[in-house]
């Protein structure tokens, strides 16, 4: 569902505390304080149904760890995001190790949804009822494995924010990252500030010169080589983007 430069996000997970300084600073808290993104943090806790606050339980076939039990999610997945289907307006994300790996684009799709609801998993993962039930999407943010989703989610949340309009002091910053279709896909290259020598090393007399022509062409240089040094897979054979 596109959104109009507003985003919501709700995250259930069963370490809420571990939100609340992320959500005010830097980027994201520029978000929240600009009314680009509204996010609330809910205790999955709050949906169990037993005395003890129950999440999970041991695994059907045995082995190792523990599986979040189904009730909980779905029941708050459905509170939030309404029931999975044609009509539900939210799209809900579990952050798992199974799932696709973000990457920029994935960013700016979701920097377009109007709601989010992530479900930060736990323990040896997630009742596959819970998932086929109330998740719309599964997304890992690296071929390793974590403790739990808070990390991703915050990732995510982190990512999303600075796409928000009018989150970035200078829009343009977004555009020319790495990854970025104006940058061709590319790593950037190598950045440098005053003082002009530090410790013997000079900055590259182009970035000094006032020409922006071939301050651009620099750039595009540094960032074809550093991409092809560090991320040949981002370049094609012959050292062409990818397209």
């Amino acid at each position: 569902m596109p959104g109009q430069g507003r985003i919501r996000v709700d995250v259930l997970t069963i370490f809420p505390s571990l939100f609340a300084p992320f959500l005010d600073e830097a980027m994201v808290g520029i978000a929240r304080r600009k009314g680009a993104a509204e996010i609330a943090v809910h205790d999955l806790r709050e949906w169990t149904r037993d005395r003890h606050r129950t999440v999970d339980d041991a695994p059907y076939g045995g082995g190792p760890g523990m599986v979040m039990k189904p009730e909980p999610l779905v029941d708050a997945i459905e509170a939030i995001a309404g029931a999975k289907g044609p009509e539900r307006k939210a799209h809900v994300v579990l952050l798992s190790p199974q799932g696709r790996r973000l990457d920029q684009a994935g960013m700016e799709t979701f920097s377009q949804c109007e709601h989010l609801v992530l479900v930060c998993g736990r323990y040896e993962g997630v009742d596959q009822r819970a998932i086929d039930l109330g998740v719309d999407e599964e997304v890992s943010i690296g071929d390793y494995v974590l403790s739990g989703g808070e990390v991703p989610a915050m990732v995510l949340i982190e990512g999303i924010a600075r796409l928000l309009p009018g989150v970035l002091g200078n829009p343009e910053s977004a555009e020319t990252d790495s990854f970025q279709a104006r940058n061709q896909g590319l790593l950037e290259g190598p950045h440098y500030t005053r003082p002009a020598v530090y410790r013997d090393r000079a900055v590259p007399e182009v970035l000094r010169s006032g020409d922006h022509g071939a301050v651009a062409r620099w750039r595009a240089e540094r960032a074809q080589e550093r991409t092809q040094e560090r991320r040949p897979d981002l370049t094609g054979a012959r050292g062409d983007p990818k397209r």
